[in-house]
């Protein structure tokens, strides 16, 4: 008795993909989610006959590791390996096949053997009949099991998301397509999880896998997806701001078997791990920290180092605060951890600092991170240093030792955001990071996390502090090709005179907070009367900083001083950005499944100066694939329209998203919302 065709049932329109939330995948394959049973229909050459055939499945990852015995039962119990027989014609039987909550996730080959007494028939596999097994965030037994319907909607299957960037006082967003249905990209997904060359058999467990696909986001260590660049030179690739999506990302490290996609910097790792982690099945977010410290010496403070004339020392500031950092949280249940720790994991994969060995981070437990409880794995004390470490000024001795002479409290860890449920809305979540700053809960969250840095005696007293300093921004932020005004407010609460000795320091800073040039430096001396408050203007003119732009255009002020009669030393730090034009999309006609349209594309060049061989990418989900459109030079302040052509292939809501690359402008982009209607039959 032979077997003569298995049929898996994998229609997108089919049960197994539609009970198992896999019908979005544009894929021909079998993709199932664990713990929850799937049917499989086998055609045989005669009848089965219970009493004398005997019949199991084999289930072996495609990666050499993992081999599964299915075994035939009378009844399922679930949560386990096992298949039995719902239903029986003539000669083909239906079977449904159950999987534990914690099986291996990845692509599996399927066989089946058939015995009677007499013979024995094995019906192999065949690659169009590979059984992709996801997570199953929709199984109460799976570890990233997720309650809400709405969330999972969002962190699962939204395909489209808004990526947060700037500075706190002027937060912009791009939306980005994350496309983890795409056609292609579930086997890019699982060929970045072979390649990462580690066993099959770790890939049930959702901490593990995190942690892989962390460290292979980032193209150190193990050529993995994306390389990171933050030269400001981008010649051999793609500039990190023309990318909208993931999908072009992921498609191309797949088609050249596993070389790095040049080039990326922390919001497309981000985007690119939502994608990967979603399309797998973990519910995640990507993520903005703004003021983000960077933490290289494990001191869980972020220091800054200060000759004696309080000029900041270059070359000693290797901790850094970041204008903004984009990373992820993924949900999931932790096992290895005490009661209390699962929900939200901070991962990322920015390589900033290694762990373990490789440039990877994570999974950080939100609530760990919150209350300073940075001994807990993975990670802790690099993501509670990015969000609430305490700035702390030194100043160099005589003797080259150094003192500390000043802590700003309330610097690191701001307007922590990401795209809200079921909106295009920005979610505050820093309530999930941080207790409120300058609570008791917070300050003891931070003593507690410093008590196992490498600085553990950095809590020292203060002197008299009666003169504080403060820079303020009036109105909406300076545009790109203008000068920016600031506001700089000095006060002095005492009832006696202050001379206060004032440094000022404007730099041009890649907005990971590197230094990049200085463009200006003041001095000012002010005798303070008893209680005055003196309003200082101050501004930057586009002459001085026009040569220096680069990505982001962020700009710093370091501030820094004095008080002769108390020796109060005053500090602080202000970074503003400068706003890019949008780019603005006009839909042309109404959008049709397989009718050809366009959209026009306006922009007009902010600055007094020539932008050379300039470059527009197009993209969007079900309307087109990704489009490098060069255009050439736009002159001083002028106005250009192109238009584009496009085929939707999929009806629904979509997002049509442009941006536009140049040598003397990055971070211009624009967002359409298109809705595609049915072909009219």
């Amino acid at each position: 008795k032979t077997l003569q065709s298995v049929d898996l049932m994998k229609s997108k329109s089919g049960e197994n993909r539609t009970e198992h939330h896999t019908d979005l995948y544009q894929s021909e394959n079998c993709i199932i989610r664990r713990g929850q049973k799937f049917h499989i229909l086998y055609t045989l050459s005669r009848p089965f006959n219970p009493n004398t055939d005997k019949l199991h499945l084999e289930f072996k990852t495609v990666s050499k590791g993992t081999h599964v015995i299915i075994p035939l039962v009378e009844e399922l119990k679930g949560n386990r390996w096992e298949a039995a027989i719902v239903s029986q014609t003539d000669k083909s039987i239906k079977l449904s096949v159950n999987s534990p909550a914690s099986a291996v996730i990845g692509k599996y080959q399927v066989s089946v053997e058939t015995s009677n007494s007499t013979k024995k028939s094995v019906f192999t596999h065949d690659s169009a009949n590979d059984v992709y097994m996801l997570f199953n965030p929709w199984c109460k037994d799976d570890t990233v099991f997720m309650n809400s319907e709405d969330e999972r909607n969002e962190y699962v299957l939204n395909e489209i998301g808004r990526i947060y960037y700037g500075t706190e006082n002027q937060i912009g967003v791009r939306t980005w397509n994350y496309g983890q249905f795409d056609d292609g990209i579930l086997a890019a997904c699982i060929f970045v999880l072979e390649k990462s060359g580690t066993p099959p058999s770790g890939w049930g467990d959702p901490v593990n896998v995190v942690r892989i696909i962390s460290a292979m986001i980032n193209a150190p260590d193990d050529s993995g997806v994306v390389q990171g660049n933050w030269s400001g030179v981008y010649s051999d690739g793609n500039a990190p701001t023309v990318w909208s999506g993931s999908v072009e990302i992921l498609k191309q490290y797949h088609k050249t078997s596993g070389k790095p996609v040049k080039y990326g910097q922390c919001w497309i790792f981000a985007g690119v791990f939502t994608t990967v982690l979603r399309c797998l099945g973990i519910p995640s977010r990507t993520v903005s920290n703004f003021s983000s410290a960077h933490d290289t010496d494990v001191s869980l403070t972020t220091d800054i180092y200060l000759d004696e004339n309080l000029e900041p020392i270059e070359h000693l500031n290797a901790d850094s605060v970041w204008n903004f950092h984009v990373w992820n949280d993924c949900w999931m249940a932790r096992p290895d951890l005490p009661e209390g720790y699962g929900g939200w994991q901070a991962v990322d994969a920015t390589p900033q600092e290694t762990s373990q060995g490789t440039f990877r981070c994570g999974p950080a437990s939100l609530a760990a991170v919150r209350n300073g409880q940075v001994y807990l794995k993975h990670d802790c004390p690099f993501v509670f240093a990015e969000v609430n470490s305490d700035k702390i000024y030194w100043m160099k001795n005589a003797d080259g030792t150094f003192s500390q002479i000043y802590s700003e409290k309330k610097v690191v860890g701001h307007k922590i955001s990401t795209k809200a449920v079921g909106s295009d809305e920005r979610s505050d979540i820093t309530h999930l990071y941080k207790h409120a700053e300058g609570t008791e809960e917070e300050r003891i969250a931070v003593e507690t996390a410093c008590r196992y840095g490498s600085k553990a005696e950095a809590y020292s007293s203060p002197t008299a502090e009666d003169i504080s300093v403060e820079v303020t921004m009036d109105g909406k932020d300076p545009n790109m090709g203008e000068d920016a005004e600031l506001t700089i407010t000095v006060q002095n609460s005492s009832s006696e005179q202050r001379n206060v000795f004032l440094h000022s320091q404007a730099a041009v800073m890649y907005y990971t907070g590197v230094h990049k040039a200085t463009v200006r430096k003041d001095n000012t001396d002010l005798a303070m009367l008893p209680n005055e408050v003196r309003v200082l203007e101050w501004s930057l003119k586009y002459e001085d900083y026009k040569g220096h732009l680069i990505d982001q255009a962020a700009l710093m002020l370091t501030l820094s001083g004095r008080v002769s009669e108390t020796q109060q030393v005053l500090a602080t730090q202000f970074s503003f950005r400068l706003r890019t034009p949008d780019l603005i999309i006009k839909p042309i006609g109404k959008a049709v499944v397989g009718e050809k349209t366009a959209v026009e594309i306006l922009f007009t060049n902010p600055l007094p100066q020539v932008l050379k061989a300039v470059i527009f990418h197009v993209e969007g989900l079900g309307l087109l694939s990704a489009q490098k459109i060069p255009y050439g030079d736009i002159g001083s302040h002028a106005s250009v329209s192109i238009t584009e052509h496009f085929t939707p292939t999929l009806p629904g809501p979509s997002k049509l998203l442009a941006s536009l690359d140049c040598k003397q402008l990055t971070q211009v982009h624009g967002v359409a919302d298109i809705t595609v209607e049915k072909r009219s039959s």
